[in-house]
């Protein structure tokens, strides 16, 4: 996963498809996990915080890309 400051650079297109791989892990381990072969179900915890600070991140862009008109 990259850093904030790394996130924060990115433009609001390419934080959407960050987004969307993440969201993408996030199911493939939630199925994962459904029929037992997950062993580190603590990736589970670190998809679903990920895709916290990415919604967050996208927020803040918009946000001041609305300030900015």
């Amino acid at each position: 996963m990259k850093t904030n400051e790394e996130l924060r650079e990115l433009s609001v297109d390419e934080l959407n498809k960050e987004l969307l791989t993440i969201r993408k892990q996030q199911f493939l381990l939630r199925i994962k996990k459904a029929s037992d072969s997950l062993d580190k179900t603590h990736l589970i915890a670190i998809a679903r915080k990920s895709v916290a600070r990415l919604k967050t991140i996208l927020t803040e862009k918009v946000g001041k890309i609305h300030e900015q008109c």
